[in-house]
C-alpha cells in the first residue's frame, strides 16, 4: 500500500472514531437532559412498612431490616444470607471483599459458611456504637425466610444461617417462617406470571413453580392474612427520579437514575403501607426491563391490601459492580471511609432507599 494510501486509511479511521465519540457525547447529552418526574409524597402510614429481596436484593433485605429496625415490621428474605454476611474480619480492599463474599456467602466449602449467631452478636456491639438501630426492636417483627435446592447461587447452608440469626436475635418460631422444603427451585423468586421453569438458575431469575408465589407468601408472614390478589390491577406503576435521593458525597452508589413504585388507585386519597421489594444481582430494569417489577407478583397482592410497593434500582458499574448487585461486601465504600459502612446507617444505597421512604410518607402536594 502506498503512504498515500495508508494515510488515508489512518484519517478515515480517526474520522470514525472522532464520528463515534461526538455520537456518545451527543446521547449522553440527551440522556442527561432527560426529564424524569419527581416521586409524590402519598402520605403512607410509615409505621407498617416491610421490606423483602432475592439474591442481593436479599442480602440487601437483611442490612436494611437490622440497620433499620425501627423502621420496619417485617422482611422477606429469599436466597441469600444474613446481616453482615462477610462477617466479622471485614478487609477494606474491594476484590478481597469480593472473593470473600463469594467464597462464605455464596458457595461456601462445608465448615466455611457465615455464623448467624455470631453476626447478632455483631450487631449488638454495632447497636452500642450506634452504627445500626436498637437489635431489640426485631424481637416483635416477622421474618419469612427461602432458599431452594436446586438454587447455584447461594447454598442452602448460608440461607440456615439467616434463621440462626433471627433466633439469636430472639424472634420466637413462629414470627419465623423459614421455606426450605420446595425441593426443585432454583435461585430465582417464584411468581405465577413467569415463563422459566421452576428448577433453573438462569435470567431473568424469576420462576414458575406450580401454584407457589413468593410476593404473597413473604407479605402474609409479614402483615398476616391478606385479601387474594387482584386479578386486575387498580393503580399504576409510576418511573420517577431515583437520583434525587442518592447522597451527594457518595461516589460508588452504583444505583440507577430512575426506580419504580406501583400505588393501588386506592392510595391516593387513603394511607397505605409501604414495602420495599428489592432485585437481585442481573435483574435490575436496564437489564431485564419491566419484568422484576411487573411479574413477580408484588403489585397483585398490594392492589387488594393497600400497599404501596417501591422498586429500587441498582446499576453495574464497570470497576466496582459489573453485575449490577446490591453491596454486601463493600464495593459503596468511599475511598476516605476508615472501615465499610455498607452495613450501617451510613450505607449510602440504604440511606438512598430510606430517604425515598419517607417521601412516600410526605403529604401529597396540591
Amino acid at each position: 500500500m502506498s503512504v498515500r494510501g495508508l494515510m488515508f486509511k489512518k484519517n478515515k479511521l480517526k474520522f470514525l472514531v472522532i464520528l463515534l465519540v461526538t455520537l456518545f457525547s451527543f446521547n449522553s447529552l440527551v440522556l442527561a437532559d432527560e426529564v424524569v418526574p419527581k416521586l409524590s409524597g402519598y402520605g403512607a402510614d410509615l409505621s407498617q412498612t416491610s421490606v423483602s429481596g432475592l439474591s442481593s436484593g436479599g442480602f440487601m433485605t437483611a442490612q436494611l431490616h437490622v440497620a433499620f429496625s425501627d423502621r420496619f415490621v417485617g422482611a422477606g428474605i429469599m436466597a441469600a444470607g444474613p446481616f453482615d454476611c462477610v462477617g466479622i474480619k471485614q478487609e477494606k480492599n474491594l476484590n478481597r471483599s469480593m472473593n470473600f463474599a463469594t467464597a462464605v456467602c455464596m458457595k461456601p466449602l462445608k465448615g466455611m459458611e457465615p455464623d448467624g449467631a455470631k453476626l447478632f452478636k455483631k450487631a449488638v456491639e454495632l447497636a452500642a456504637q450506634k452504627k445500626i438501630d436498637d437489635v431489640n426492636n426485631l424481637k416483635d417483627d416477622r421474618v419469612y425466610i427461602f432458599t431452594g435446592s436446586k438454587d447455584q447461587t447461594v447454598d442452602t447452608p448460608v440461607v440456615d444461617q439467616v434463621n440462626a440469626f433471627y433466633e439469636a436475635a430472639g424472634l420466637k418460631p413462629e414470627q419465623i417462617n423459614y421455606r426450605r422444603d420446595l425441593l426443585n427451585a432454583g435461585h430465582a423468586i417464584i411468581s405465577p406470571y413467569a415463563d422459566a421453569p421452576c428448577e433453573v438458575t438462569q435470567a431473568p431469575y424469576i420462576n414458575k413453580c406450580g401454584a407457589r408465589e413468593s410476593a404473597p407468601a413473604v407479605l402474609t408472614q409479614i402483615y398476616g392474612t391478606l385479601n387474594p390478589p387482584a386479578k386486575q390491577l387498580s393503580g399504576k406503576i409510576i418511573e420517577f427520579d431515583q437520583s434525587e435521593f442518592i447522597p451527594p458525597e457518595a461516589k460508588y452508589t452504583s444505583m440507577s437514575r430512575k426506580a419504580y413504585v406501583y400505588v393501588p388507585e386506592i392510595c391516593n386519597t387513603e394511607s397505605c403501607k409501604v414495602h420495599i421489594a428489592i432485585h437481585g444481582c442481573q435483574q435490575g430494569a436496564k437489564k431485564i426491563g419491566d419484568k422484576y417489577y411487573t411479574t413477580t407478583g408484588y403489585n397483585e397482592i398490594a392492589d387488594t391490601n393497600k400497599m404501596i410497593v417501591l422498586y429500587p434500582q441498582a446499576d453495574n458499574s464497570v470497576l466496582q459492580n459489573p453485575q449490577g448487585c446490591w453491596d454486601f461486601w463493600g464495593y459503596s465504600t468511599d475511598d476516605s471511609q476508615a472501615a465499610p459502612v455498607f452495613y450501617t446507617k451510613e450505607s449510602p444505597q440504604m440511606k438512598t432507599i430510606m430517604a425515598m421512604v419517607d417521601r412516600l410518607g410526605e403529604k401529597p402536594s396540591k
